[in-house]
């Protein structure tokens, strides 16, 4: 493998790595992936028993909030800083934050605490995904990235089969080894992490030649008070009201910070955290639009999945979270495919079409589900909403990665993660808004017209509680607890099913409409001929060439975009190779 290399530049030979080396590599970034991935699955079954014993049931949410706004907000950073000084010690700082986070998490006392601590998990959290996708743009050629990035959906398909398994074991263990079970959610990322930070500092070594430039703490600090409250209030609004003066409070100082954000980034010019440049690159900007979309129909459409398995099947969160095993199966299925045709053919373009006409397809079949639909039907919709999403992800980061100056894959990478992330954040805030402002109605709805049956009446004279424990449900509120089903009988409980599945209807043919724009939007995707040589091939080139030409070691790497002195031809959208 290629020494490193951070004071001289290295030969052109030097940035080239064999299928062996890479493989190496992404075994270290796949551990550092896993970290992140686990984390979030696995607290999902777990958050209302740490809650409880914490004596936070009302600040619960706090932990995923606090998570959610440092991992958005350092994921734009990562990604810049990692193409001034190089990727490697970004790549280990960010496991190792998150490894220092996780054992606070497991120290913590009260929900404060951990709502802290989780904080400081989520500036690592922040990295590990946007690091991850830019090492593997660093060391693979565009055309055979995609074949190398379907590992990384499969890291996240077993974290999602695996988290709520593991979250549903420790959070119902009393005490292991003398310590309270949730707490081994969090201490399990630390042997991972001290893994992961072994095999990244022994096998990856990525040439780098440092180059000097200012750096946008303007823009960061603007991004993070633009963020913060808009983030928060997209977590909060459902509990503050959408309208209340605190929700209000955020819109404006959000607005304020994102207004001094974009400022800031038109006056630092190439130098700003998110050069405003990139996005008149067509592809950059037409993967950031879709990226944003794809984020609200996949986190905001699937998140009502696993309710209606609990809530409709009476399938256990543990349960629910093995019956969305299809949906992972197709994610694998349809990045692997993309990856191979797009190394044997080089063309990417058609790829998130189908994806995403798969996706809105998958979710109009979503809208169609009711409460008796039987579960191998909604199962083969996952498969095929899983399809969508692995032929869109990925060729879409190939892309933007490929129609970027090597030099910027750093920021780049990250501001299609850093835009999937705010339309994940958006459309679970949409659409569980809507989910609860509907189901109500739906719900009583779904009674009044079940009352007029003999069955149900011959259910409520049979044991007339049944009346009562329904009036205690309040609607909505059976969100957060539906354990009083189980004290019904099927015919009582089954119009509450019915009325869910119909409100959850509406958030889907939502999702869909969504989707739709996103299918339109990706139509606007220029096919780029993706390149066969690396980012670090080119570079080293790029040095290589300036060194012949000006006698002088480095001067190739003195600004912020590519050396003048090695132009290269410029593709249908004026985007560089």
């Amino acid at each position: 493998m290629s020494n490193p290399s951070t004071t001289a530049p290295p030969a052109a030979g030097s940035a080239d790595f064999t299928h062996r080396q890479i493989l190496a590599v992404l075994g270290g970034l796949m551990m550092g992936m896993f970290l992140a991935a686990l984390d979030q699955t696995i607290m999902a079954t777990a958050t209302r028993t740490i809650a409880d014993d914490l004596r936070g049931f009302d600040l619960q949410a706090w932990a995923t909030t606090a998570f959610l706004i440092t991992s958005t907000i350092s994921t734009p950073l990562y990604g810049k800083l990692s193409d001034i000084y190089g990727r490697r010690p970004f790549f280990l700082f960010a496991i190792g934050i998150f490894v220092v986070g996780s054992m606070l998490c497991g120290l913590s006392q009260n929900m404060y605490e951990l709502a802290a601590f989780r904080a400081i998990q989520g500036i690592g959290a922040g990295g590990l995904m946007s690091m991850a996708l830019a090492i593997i743009g660093d060391i693979v050629p565009p055309r055979e990235r995609a074949r190398y990035q379907g590992f990384f959906l499969a890291v996240f398909g077993t974290a999602s089969v695996i988290g709520p398994l593991l979250g549903g074991f420790f959070a119902g263990q009393d005490s292991i080894l003398g310590i309270t079970g949730w707490r081994w959610i969090f201490y399990l990322n630390v042997p991972v992490g001290i893994a992961a930070m072994a095999v990244v500092a022994r096998v990856l070594h990525l040439p780098h030649h440092r180059t000097d430039h200012r750096i946008d703490w303007p823009g960061a600090v603007a991004l993070i008070v633009g963020l913060v409250p808009l983030l928060t209030v997209a977590e909060q609004g459902r509990d503050w009201g959408w309208d209340s003066p605190r929700a209000f409070a955020c819109y404006i100082i959000g607005a304020l910070g994102i207004a001094a954000f974009l400022w800031a980034e038109r006056a630092y010019g190439d130098e700003a955290l998110l050069p405003l440049r990139l996005f008149r690159n067509r592809t950059v900007a037409v993967g950031s639009i879709s990226s944003t979309i794809i984020g609200m129909a996949m986190f905001g459409g699937l998140l009502t999945v696993p309710l209606y398995l609990q809530i409709v099947k009476g399938s256990t969160a543990t349960e629910a979270g093995l019956q969305m095993i299809p949906f992972v199966i197709g994610i694998m299925a349809g990045s692997i495919a993309a990856g191979q045709l797009i190394a044997r053919t080089g063309r990417y373009r058609i790829f998130p079409i189908i994806g995403s006409t798969l996706m809105v397809a998958a979710l109009a079949l979503f809208a169609m589900i009711g409460a008796d639909t039987p579960l191998w039907k909604t199962m083969l919709i996952m498969v095929l909403m899983g399809l969508g999403l692995g032929g869109n992800m990925q060729p879409m980061i190939t892309a933007v990665q490929n129609a970027v100056n090597p030099r910027e894959i750093g920021v780049a990478t990250s501001s299609v993660t850093f835009f999937r992330s705010m339309g994940g954040t958006l459309g679970t805030a949409v659409f569980l808004s809507v989910l609860f402002n509907v189901v109500g109605d739906k719900i009583a709805s779904a009674y009044r017209a079940a009352q007029g049956t003999a069955a149900f009446q011959q259910s409520v004279a049979a044991d007339p509680s049944q009346l009562r424990t329904l009036q205690q449900a309040q609607g909505g509120n059976a969100l957060n607890d539906t354990s009083f089903l189980e004290k019904l009988s099927s015919v009582v409980s089954h119009p509450f099913k019915v009325g869910f599945s119909d409100g959850i209807q509406v958030v889907f043919i939502l999702a869909a409409a969504v989707m739709v724009i996103g299918l339109i939007v990706v139509f606007f995707l220029p096919e780029v001929p993706l390149s066969k040589r690396s980012a670090q091939q080119q570079r080293a080139d790029d040095i290589l060439a300036a060194e012949n030409s000006n006698g002088v070691p480095g001067e190739v790497g003195a600004g912020p975009l590519r050396d003048q002195a090695d132009p290269v031809p410029a593709g249908k959208d004026g985007s560089t190779h």
